[in-house]
């Protein structure tokens, strides 16, 4: 289903997310399986993906109707539990928001959506960045990331999700309340 350019990518966001997962403590067998299966309905034609997000009772918005780059993540969760069997709701749940991200994404999905940027085919302007950053935090790659994507989309006149707009607001706020934490620890420090 993938052409030879789309397969060597998501063996190597698959590498990529199993490192992930060692360094931060998460599952890497989940890990490899949704790294490989990541992209699976990325090469389908947009009717096929339309077809399966429709059979999998998948209702769009008409934001997700209008960006066809986020069908692929949606109709590739609902392919690989219709035609796959794979049920597990973390593998699935990563495979799904791989690309645009979410409010309260889990540990496995953290890891697919950074291992997709960071993975060993990226060439992109600051891909070095995310890398180091992957390396320390999940939190601040994800920030980077979605700070990029949002950034991108707007430069271009495109729509952003909703998802990505709340992932990056949570992340945010979460930086500052570590922030303010910290601030706050080092003030007592200094009475």
């Amino acid at each position: 289903m993938l052409t030879p350019d789309r397969f060597a990518h998501s063996l190597n966001v698959a590498e990529s997310a199993v490192l992930l997962a060692e360094r931060f403590g998460g599952d890497t067998s989940k890990a490899y399986t949704a790294g490989l299966l990541h992209d699976i309905m990325k090469d389908a034609p947009k009717k096929e993906q339309l077809k399966i997000i429709e059979k999998a009772g998948i209702i769009l918005s008409l934001g997700e109707r209008h960006n066809q780059k986020v069908w692929h993540a949606m109709a590739g969760a609902a392919y690989i539990k219709a035609e796959l069997g794979i049920g597990d709701p973390e593998i699935l749940s990563a495979v799904r928001y791989h690309t645009t991200g979410r409010a309260g994404m889990s540990l496995l999905e953290k890891i697919i959506y950074i291992a997709d940027y960071i993975s060993k085919d990226r060439t992109y302007n600051g891909v070095e960045k995310m890398r180091r950053l992957a390396e320390t935090s999940l939190e601040d790659a994800m920030l980077f990331g979605q700070e990029f994507t949002i950034v991108s989309l707007i430069q271009k006149g495109r729509v952003v999700h909703p998802d990505s707009v709340n992932c990056y607001n949570e992340l945010i706020e979460r930086k500052r309340a570590n922030d303010t934490e910290g601030a706050c620890g080092e003030n007592r420090k200094n009475t």
